[in-house]
């Protein structure tokens, strides 16, 4: 694509525009649009919340009824042209009379990849795909689907906090608060960005928590993350505070065929969805368990322990990206817990580098964020 500053400009926009439907389109990808005629800005829109008005639509509704005749699109997904929950966004785009649109990144659907860029090429609409730190950066955006589109498991997101000797418990299991409470919040905002939250047996009885996005939200949150419980042999209490919140929050737990059918029945009839992971060992329960988690639409974890059940997703390979509270404090204790477990690397060659690494202050703490694949 031959880019000017002008391009750059606009589909930079649309890409922050995208950002915009983070935790309310799942599972579809968030896409933002920008529509510009003769260098003037005429409309910009979002995907704002799942089974509504793509961005494209949206960006040209925002025109006003202008003449959109030599206008140009700005939208940081290829547009769709199936039909879904609603009309093809390229239909939109060659009803409004555009005549060219610039794409920050592909859709890697079957559906997609490439037909509707075909469709429209074929209607006389000049089409440029970006390249560059443009379409990294869409394709950022957009990491959950793209990975479920590719392989059918979730993208998974490890979030940890630990001290500075690398500890996110004490030898006795007390591990609240590491973390400051504006690190916590932070936590709470990323829940509501994912499809579910995933914790091991050890961390629901040790903590008996909710899992749950709690924080101000402007506008306010119109969905929870469903809740995921690896529980080999179905030891949640029907008294914790997960179950009985199934009936309103969607819970899952996941079994191995150890598990008593009198306990996985209990759950179920408390309103749990229970599905049973199989495999010799625990990082190959983890690939069943996405497996089936993917299958029934589930396009985004964020995994939050314990250190067992996060060693198994690393010797699985099904940990993403890794989010990492760094607290100023000392533990020590050769019996305190490390963040990862499981069986790990023999050899420092055999280690996973990150693909990138990136560090910042919240409150007094540092969060460091690196990023294991790319999809």
């Amino acid at each position: 694509m031959q880019r000017t500053d002008t391009d750059h400009e606009h589909l930079a926009r649309a890409i922050d525009l995208a950002q915009r439907g983070l935790g309310r389109v799942q599972p579809n990808p968030v896409v933002g649009a920008v529509v510009t005629k003769d260098d003037v800005v005429l409309g910009e829109g979002w995907h704002e919340q799942y089974g509504g008005p793509h961005a494209e639509v949206n960006a040209i509704a925002a025109c006003g009824g202008a003449d959109l005749r030599g206008a140009t699109i700005y939208v940081s997904l290829e547009p769709c042209c199936h039909e879904g929950k609603t009309p093809p966004c390229t239909d939109a785009i060659l009803a409004a009379g555009i005549s060219r649109v610039v794409v920050a990144s592909d859709d890697p659907t079957e559906k997609a990849a490439g037909r509707g860029l075909g469709i429209l090429r074929d209607e006389g609409v000049t089409v440029d795909v970006a390249g560059g730190e443009l379409a990294a950066r869409a394709r950022l955006l957009n990491q959950a689907f793209r990975k479920h589109a590719r392989t059918g498991r979730p993208w998974v997101l490890f979030k940890s906090a630990m001290t500075l000797d690398g500890k996110v418990a004490t030898r006795t299991g007390d591990s609240q608060w590491i973390s400051s409470p504006q690190s916590r919040e932070l936590a709470h905002r990323w829940r509501s960005t994912v499809d579910a939250v995933v914790v091991g047996i050890g961390t629901a009885l040790a903590d008996d928590p909710q899992l749950t996005a709690r924080f101000e939200a402007d506008p306010p949150l119109t969905r929870q993350p469903r809740r995921v419980v690896f529980d080999s042999t179905a030891r949640l209490p029907l008294d914790s505070r997960l179950v009985k919140m199934a009936p309103e929050v969607p819970l899952t737990v996941v079994v191995s065929r150890a598990a008593p059918r009198t306990a996985t029945d209990s759950l179920e009839m408390a309103g749990a969805d229970v599905i049973v992971a199989t495999g010799e060992h625990e990082h190959a329960r983890v690939r069943s368990a996405l497996d089936q988690l993917g299958a029934s639409g589930l396009g985004s974890l964020l995994l939050e322990g314990g250190p067992r059940l996060a060693g198994a997703f690393l010797d699985a390979g099904e940990i993403d990206e890794i989010r990492l509270f760094l607290a100023p404090i000392v533990l020590g204790g050769r019996a305190a817990r490390d963040p990862l477990e499981g069986e790990g690397a023999e050899k420092i060659s055999e280690a996973l580098r990150a693909l990138t690494l990136d560090c910042e202050r919240s409150a007094d703490d540092v969060l460091i964020k690196a990023r294991l694949k790319e999809w």
